[in-house]
């Protein structure tokens, strides 16, 4: 087994304790006096391996994919510097395929003498695995997949340093490392260690091509998001209108059609924006491309949070990375909520009843570019209204045939109509809704609904 104190750039492992056990076992398996010990920690291993599977949902030989892990998820200077961008000669490749001859020897360990050493043979389920009907409850089922394709393709070439490097680059570029190479969303956690960005494990799996009209709005964001990507000039967003509308979908659409190319979403909600910048700089050195999606976004007039959220967007001493842009939606153009005393003109002979409505402010005009100048600095604006009543039936029209609802139009309209009188009015969310109720009242239901969830 390859000496683990030698390794140069793959150190500090998550779940390591495995590797430090397995590393102890094999060092003392011939010691008689500490036999005792060394079936203790050999199970242990076994216990370990057995419970990251069910974890993330491995199959096959779980040695491999507990050490493809170690290396899908490892964060140094090597990996963070080919995920998405791939890699060139240098000296961070020579120690990298150092490491890497380390890992070849760990793919290559044959367990079959310390199996009956320790009277263990039941340890070969252990390296012929069968997942069953677990899942797993950490990756996507194409991400669970593509590892265990992966420690498949090592172990095949574990005796061929240039092919087993050649590998890990290529999973580097093609899908990053750790947590950010792994997921496409994020959430925002500030406790007793800090701020911390922590991986969303089951999202809405939307696709822009679901929301049904809002042609004119998609392409807006499309546009935007695509300069993004290819690194050109682009501006924050906002999305705002009409409840129901989209707009939210818009953007989880948005996230699925480019997470493949290095695109990310952390959603923050308007009492973190105080940890906006400590986000920031976790994610400003990454070769990936960060939209902080902020839905929902409003304030009332009580509320300063915005003015953390003022300072990031533009007007800071540190201008934003590149490599972030700001994505939020909201039912308010202005986002913070105005008085109509704001709007009144004039601070020369108002009558003192109108000065104590406004709080006594004297200079109404400087209030009120305080208000707007948030909603300034999203440089895009889209606009989602309220269908009428014929775009309404037309979406209606359409997810009924998307998801295989079988009834006659004139019934379904009918239906339809009476649904959105007493469900929230002319929207595509009550759209979707009436959809999903006519689907699970059908006899055979459906296989998916029309708000399904990735796997």
């Amino acid at each position: 087994m390859g000496n683990l104190d030698e390794l140069i750039l793959y150190r500090g492992f998550e779940n390591g304790q495995i590797l430090e056990d397995m590393e102890w076992v094999l060092e003392h398996r011939t010691c008689e006096t500490v036999r005792n010990e060394v079936k203790k920690r050999f199970f242990s291993c076994m216990h370990a391996l057995i419970d990251l599977a069910g974890t993330y949902g491995f199959e096959g030989n779980l040695w491999h994919d507990y050490l493809t892990l170690i290396l899908v998820n490892h964060e140094n200077v090597f990996s963070t510097s080919c995920e998405i961008r791939g890699m060139t000669d240098g000296s961070l490749l020579h120690f990298a395929r150092h490491d890497f001859s380390i890992f070849m020897q760990l793919f290559a360990l044959d367990f079959d003498g310390i199996e009956k050493e320790l009277d263990a043979g039941f340890f070969e389920e252990v390296l012929h695995y069968q997942r069953g009907s677990a899942e797993g409850k950490v990756f996507n089922r194409r991400i669970r997949d593509r590892i265990c394709e992966l420690s498949a393709q090592l172990a095949l070439d574990a005796q061929d340093l240039d092919r087993f490097t050649e590998h890990m680059i290529c999973f580097y570029q093609e899908y990053g490392v750790g947590k950010f190479g792994l997921h496409k969303a994020f959430r925002v956690r500030h406790d007793e260690q800090g701020v911390q960005i922590l991986p969303i494990t089951n999202i809405a799996h939307v696709k822009l091509d679901d929301l049904v009209g809002y042609e004119i709005q998609k392409k807006k964001l499309i546009d935007n998001t695509e300069a993004f990507i290819q690194g050109k000039t682009a501006n924050n967003c906002l999305l705002f209108g009409d409840a129901g509308t989209g707009k939210s979908s818009s953007i989880k659409g948005i996230l699925n059609q480019y997470y493949d190319r290095g695109l990310r979403m952390i959603e923050i909600y308007k009492h973190q924006f105080q940890d906006l910048n400590e986000v920031i700089a976790q994610i400003k050195n990454r070769n990936y491309r960060f939209i902080i999606y902020m839905d929902d976004l409003s304030f009332e007039e009580f509320e300063i949070e915005y003015k953390y959220l003022k300072a990031v967007i533009e007007g800071g001493l540190e201008h934003k990375p590149e490599n972030v842009l700001i994505y939020a939606t909201s039912n308010r153009r202005h986002l913070i909520r105005e008085q109509f005393a704001d709007n009144m003109e004039g601070d020369i002979g108002r009558p003192a009843e109108l000065h104590a409505t406004h709080g006594g402010d004297l200079h109404v005009s400087d209030t009120v570019q305080e208000k707007l100048s948030l909603s300034s600095r999203f440089g895009v604006t889209i606009y989602f209204g309220s269908p009428d009543k014929k775009q309404f039936q037309n979406i209606v029209r359409t997810l009924a045939a998307r998801y295989g609802v079988s009834m006659p139009e004139d019934e379904l309209m009918l239906e339809a109509n009476k649904w959105e009188l007493s469900h929230g009015g002319l929207s595509g969310r009550t759209a979707t809704q009436f959809i999903d109720y006519i689907s699970a009242c059908q006899p055979q239901g459906l296989g998916d609904s029309a708000a399904g969830l990735e796997r």
